[in-house]
């Protein structure tokens, strides 16, 4: 993982809140968030909670009377979370690594992560902490995203923008977000951690959008692909992201458009 993946600033934060969530990200904080609440516990953590995507379904399908602490590394990502969730005495923000979280040994009933293991530098590490943070029969609940050729906007994005840049193409999607999808790996990772009663579950959805420059600038201008961007050549980030959406456009269309997008989800107890 480049030193840039986790890079999550400037005008990132808010584009990806506004553009990216409704994009990809709701579909699957539903998901969590259902799953989250079968499990009724009464304290809560979330890890990598980004703007806040799962958070407010979270918070929304959980009664009065829970506690509730989300966390995540990058501070302007968590302050848009805190600015959207608004007042609830059920929760609280603290900036916190994963991989070092500064929790008690069994604190909590359900840790819960959306699309955040990924960026793990150390995800054994981040598995063990959630470990270590749950109650004896807590549960962990995570996903992460699959191969980008099975995430149909997020592939046509990095081919488009590796003809743009052919010496040395921009391959944050392919690295990072799509880049922890093998079950085999993500099982082992798990029982290294400590976990022994693991599922992990293939889940498709479809991605939908008003337009095609919607996609573009959600991938171009609100992830750390920006940055790839910018570091080669800054001057050509609206000629990238207009490349983007030409391409969308030819393939899917110039009205609203539909993509695949998939994802595994992961249950882990101890």
């Amino acid at each position: 993982m480049s030193s840039t993946d986790k890079v999550f600033a400037g005008s990132i934060p808010k584009i990806y809140d506004e553009y990216l969530v409704p994009l990809i990200f709701s579909h699957y904080a539903a998901d969590i968030a259902r799953r989250v609440a079968a499990l009724a516990p009464s304290t809560l953590l979330e890890t990598a909670a980004g703007t806040g995507a799962v958070t407010r379904a979270v918070a929304a399908a959980l009664p009065a009377g829970i506690r509730y602490v989300a966390t995540d590394l990058n501070e302007p990502m968590l302050a848009i979370a805190a600015q959207r969730q608004g007042e609830d005495e059920r929760m609280s923000w603290r900036q916190a690594d994963a991989t070092a979280l500064p929790f008690d040994d069994a604190t909590f009933d359900v840790v819960c992560c959306q699309f955040g293991a990924m960026f793990f530098p150390d995800r054994i590490m981040g598995y063990a902490e959630a470990k270590r943070v749950l109650r004896p029969e807590g549960t962990f609940v995570f996903n992460v995203w699959d191969r980008i050729e099975e995430n149909v906007f997020a592939d046509e994005a990095t081919a488009v923008l590796g003809k743009i840049f052919p010496d040395d193409p921009p391959r944050f999607m392919v690295r990072t977000p799509h880049g922890y999808h093998d079950k085999a790996v993500i099982k082992a990772d798990l029982e290294q951690a400590g976990f022994r009663h693991i599922s992990i579950e293939t889940l498709p959805a479809v991605s939908r959008a008003p337009t095609p420059e919607y996609v573009a600038f959600a991938y171009c201008q609100g992830t750390p692909l920006r940055n790839e961007i910018e570091a080669r050549d800054a001057s050509k980030l609206q000629a990238a992201t207009d490349a983007v959406a030409e391409a969308i456009r030819t393939r899917h269309g110039a009205g609203p458009v539909e993509g695949k997008i998939q994802a595994l989800v992961i249950t882990a107890q101890p």
